[in-house]
């Protein structure tokens, strides 16, 4: 094939990904599995695409997809978060994964495949899905709501699981029987881990250093230069490309450019993570979903079953409610590109070969009911017992006299500071008043506003002393005092009651 039709086949490839994307919009669903389902109808191994297109065309593209996902990843790892409360959100995400991760890994050693697929399962069945859960909460507004912090805080542990747990599936898948050689490479493994969060811990300011230039286009060509870098580094001592590209990510995230890294870091991601769906579509054969589509619709009932039961596990923990529950429940059930990460590994090392459809029909079906299931998961919450939400607390009726304080302090920053406004000046007394030392009730009069030593037949005296007295305590006070003259009061404001 020439090189134009390659180009006219991946650009056609991706306005028929614009367009269905534009459509699943609609209805609530993420972009991954409508990338999966283009590779699909475009795989050698359907008929129903009309276009000659290999995934081996596009096979780097998708391992600078799969690096730039997990860089992203890291980048997005709140390392503060997580060390400020280790120990809450250990004991809730640390719960989470194992109820998910133990239940599938017995799932994976029932289906029968061996017990590295059944660790390959469990990854797949047990992790949720970053990229999907950061959509659905900005996407269903879901940001301040309660459960959203207990919901990012699982996430933040899922991420710190995911990086020991590719160490060790790496280890395993590698082959290897002698114990002596797995203890090294599991040793030099964890070592880089934990230099890497070091760095990323104590070395910011250095790495800042480091990273730092004026020039966008070699920040750009630096950052994505280490990523890839570390990728290869991490395949090397036998990590995985995806778990260096993620410690970098974490890394970098420390530094102080972490926001201008993401602002061209995520386009980028969003272009070759595409292409990463797009090839994993593209070696996927519908006919062998047949084969798997009984395990995966039991995995697909587990899954949603083990996270509504980990949600109301959470929200008890966390001292929330039922629609708390059913709505973290909903957010993380989501699975997704880590679920296909694990089937290119697995069918790298040779694993078994319906590991892959297993993967691609999981994903899909799962893609397509977890934002359904979260749309709307605050009224399938609402219909369980004691889940309707309370009421948000009323708001308290608004201080009149604040509002006074405002339109007082706005007239006098627009130059309306006429002596003889004696409106402006009856809002200044009362506001003076109000402010005395000792915060007692606002005064409703000359005698009342006079410290010690002064008379009621001398209220000049009275509002000089409280002025006094509040410019030493109230900043406010003093500003208004030194715009409104107070010592030359009306006889109309002498004799009002303004209580």
């Amino acid at each position: 094939m020439h090189l134009g039709e390659d180009l006219i086949t991946l650009g056609v490839l991706l306005v028929v990904a614009y367009v269905l994307g534009r459509l699943a919009k609609l209805v609530g669903l993420p972009s991954i599995p409508v990338y999966m389902v283009v590779g699909l109808l475009a795989s050698p191994h359907s008929g129903w695409f009309p276009l000659d297109f290999q995934s081996a065309d596009i096979e780097l593209i998708a391992i600078f997809g799969l690096i730039l996902l997990l860089f992203s990843l890291g980048l997005e790892f709140d390392q503060e978060e997580f060390f400020n409360d280790a120990g809450k959100l250990l004991v809730s995400g640390g719960s989470y994964v194992l109820l998910n991760m133990g239940v599938g890994f017995a799932f994976g050693m029932m289906v029968g495949w061996g017990t590295r697929e059944a660790l390959v399962i469990a990854g797949m069945t047990g992790t949720s899905s970053s990229a999907i859960i950061t959509k659905l909460l900005i996407e269903l507004r879901r940001l301040p709501n309660k459960e959203t912090p207990m919901i990012l805080g699982v996430t933040v542990v899922g991420d710190i699981f995911i990086a020991i747990y590719l160490a060790i599936v790496s280890v395993v898948l590698s082959g290897k029987t002698e114990v002596w050689p797995i203890v090294l490479q599991l040793s030099i493994a964890f070592l880089f881990l934990i230099v890497m969060f070091s760095v990323a811990r104590w070395g910011g300011r250095v790495v800042s250093r480091l990273v730092r230039t004026k020039d966008d286009e070699l920040f750009t060509i630096l950052f994505f230069g280490l990523a890839v870098l570390f990728a290869g580094i991490g395949e090397l001592i036998g990590v995985t490309d995806a778990i260096g590209a993620f410690l970098i990510g974490v890394v970098l995230g420390a530094s102080t450019y972490r926001t201008k890294i993401e602002r061209v870091a995520v386009p980028l991601r969003d272009v070759f993570g595409a292409f990463f769906f797009l090839n994993f579509g593209l070696a996927l054969n519908v006919a062998e979903f047949g084969s798997v589509a009984t395990l995966v619709i039991i995995a697909v009932v587990m899954t949603f079953a083990l996270n509504i039961l980990s949600g109301m596990f959470l929200a008890w923990l966390n001292k929330m409610g039922a629609v708390e529950g059913i709505n973290a429940a909903a957010i993380l059930v989501n699975r997704g590109e880590f679920t296909l990460i694990l089937a290119t590994l697995s069918i790298a090392a040779g694993l078994d070969h319906r590991l892959q459809p297993f993967a691609g029909l999981y994903v899909l079906i799962m893609a397509i009911l977890g934002p359904l299931f979260a749309s709307n998961s605050e009224r399938i919450g609402g219909l369980l017992p004691g889940g309707r939400r309370r009421p948000p607390a009323r708001k308290s009726e608004r201080d009149p006299m604040l509002d006074e304080e405002i339109a007082l302090v706005e007239a006098i920053t627009a130059g309306q500071r006429r002596s003889g406004d004696s409106a402006a000046r009856t809002a200044a007394q009362r506001v003076v008043g109000r402010t005395r030392p000792g915060g007692s009730a606002p005064a409703t009069d000359a005698a009342d506003l006079a410290p010690a030593g002064n008379t009621p037949n001398n209220p000049a005296s009275a509002d000089k002393g409280a002025t006094d007295a509040v410019m030493a305590d109230d900043a406010m006070t003093a500003f208004i005092a030194e715009h409104i003259p107070l010592d030359e009061p009306s006889t109309d404001e002498r004799t009002n009651d303004y209580s």
